[in-house]
């Protein structure tokens, strides 16, 4: 049976101020708490519905459907629920593509985006301060898994830009066809900008070129397309720009 402060510790997590003043995160369903359980995070709690980590874990607990719905973050919870540690920050590596975000605050949009790093093989995502947490349930849940192989690092990004040697390209509704562009594929950091508003003003003037991808509707009327879906055209044009 979950105690009081259980439930209210891990109902908590849900919030940001919490998550790091414990240190701790939640992971839902039995796909994503098994990539967990096999990555460099540190476990803390686990808790399912049947036994089916506990030959493995002795960690795990077994709870009801109904002390799992007190708990969990999800409108139709998924048999378990995980408890890790958040991992110290992971240190930058200045080579070889990395994407940063300026200002991203949708929690699915974050989690899709390291999704598609860990499918193109770019194991480091950079985040302004005001990016959304990477420890966010929905992020962790939209990420599938793929935050255990993709380094997601928060930092001054404006500072961390001016430091870096690679090319730095932005997305741009007016920059230059990715498909024409002449770039440097091998050594870049691609920089996507908040939902709505794009990238700062401040981030601009560090990008070295605006790269765009080319409309091809005829009425063109679309303003302009998802940052997650921008994120993977662009990258999967650098990639195969590299090889």
């Amino acid at each position: 049976m979950l105690s009081k402060n259980q439930i209210k510790l891990i109902s908590n997590l849900q919030k940001k101020k919490f998550r790091y003043k414990n240190r701790l995160f939640v992971a839902e369903g039995v796909k994503v708490i098994k990539e967990f359980l096999k990555s460099k995070f540190e476990l803390s709690a686990l808790y399912a519905t049947a036994d089916i980590f506990i030959q493995s874990e002795k960690n795990c607990q077994i709870i009801t459907e109904a002390e799992l719905k007190k708990i969990s973050n999800l409108s139709t919870p998924q048999t378990a629920l995980g408890v890790f540690k958040i991992p110290e920050n992971t240190v930058i590596k200045h080579k070889g593509i990395s994407l940063a975000l300026d200002g991203v605050r949708d929690p699915g949009n974050l989690g899709t985006l390291i999704r598609q790093c860990d499918w193109f093989g770019v194991d480091q995502l950079i985040c302004s301060l005001d990016t959304v947490d990477a420890y966010n349930p929905k992020v962790v849940q939209a990420s599938m898994g793929s935050l255990t192989r993709v380094d997601v690092i928060y930092t001054d990004l404006p500072s961390f830009l001016q430091q870096d040697q690679r090319m730095k390209l932005g997305a741009f509704m007016d920059g230059e066809s990715i498909y024409q562009a002449d770039i440097n594929a091998e050594e870049c950091i691609l920089i996507l900008g908040n939902e709505a508003n794009g990238i700062t003003s401040e981030i601009e003037m560090l990008i070295d070129q605006k790269v765009s991808i080319p409309q091809y509707g005829e009425i063109q009327a679309t303003e302009s397309l998802n940052v997650a879906t921008a994120a993977a055209i662009l990258t999967s044009e650098i990639k195969r720009k590299s090889f």
